[in-house]
């Protein structure tokens, strides 16, 4: 394998800066490892990856541990040029990977790709929902909330969110940010949801949380909603 990954390594710590990462690594508890790059370098460092002709060989290379390893592969892999299938392919195989809510997030906003595919990885979600892992379960409902948020999905996307039974917090706090976004989007149908009372109630009261804390709710709904709250 000829790519350069020590590389690739120097330029994340390069780009890393010490605030960044004090930052940053009180949001993603649990990872000892973040250097502390922000975001838009990373995305930027990620583009030329992915512009290269041996962007496959970054992704196959062995990583050594660092934070924004991981965040930046997940990157390339929305970015690189290639077919569906291939992407698909790639998606699979780097969720299992994923081990914080921070890569899942990112990652998830990054596959803009599958926009005009999207039936072809809706099998995936579903399997990606019945997983027992945390963070995998966190990146079916994000893609739900990235990109089946409109007339055509929002059924089916408030009956797969409202149907997940694992309890994991980083999967509330997915489904209820999915909710919020529901109801920004498609208000009558996710308004019927909540006041179905179907949710647990954790899950039920952080989506009135999270939708009362929105700029985009009107006050009128955000009074609405506080008759739903499960005591």
């Amino acid at each position: 394998m000829s790519f350069d990954y020590d590389k690739v390594l120097n330029q994340i710590y390069e780009l890393a800066e010490d605030d960044y990462k004090c930052f940053h690594s009180s949001l993603v508890p649990g990872n000892d490892n973040i250097a502390g790059v922000r975001i838009p370098k990373l995305r930027q460092l990620a583009k030329e990856i992915a512009n290269a002709q041996d962007w496959r060989e970054f992704l196959q290379c062995e990583s050594h541990g660092v934070y924004e390893e991981e965040m930046l592969k997940g990157l390339v892999i929305g970015m690189a040029k290639c077919g569906i299938d291939e992407r698909l392919a790639l998606v699979r195989n780097f969720v299992p990977h994923i081990d914080n809510w921070a890569v899942c997030d990112i990652f998830t906003g990054g596959l803009k790709a599958f926009r005009k595919s999207r039936e072809l990885i809706l099998p995936y979600i579903e399997e990606c929902i019945l997983s027992d892992e945390e963070f995998t379960v966190r990146f079916a409902v994000c893609m739900l909330m990235d990109y089946f948020v409109d007339e055509e999905f929002i059924d089916y996307t408030l009956t797969k969110i409202a149907g997940i039974t694992h309890n994991g917090y980083y999967v509330m706090m997915a489904r209820a940010w999915a909710l919020s976004v529901c109801f920004i989007k498609q208000r009558e149908k996710t308004l019927e949801l909540i006041k179905s009372m179907k949710l647990d109630k954790n899950t039920q009261n952080k989506t009135i949380q999270k939708c009362r804390e929105s700029l985009r709710v009107s006050d009128e709904d955000k009074k609405l909603l506080l008759k739903f709250k499960i005591a």
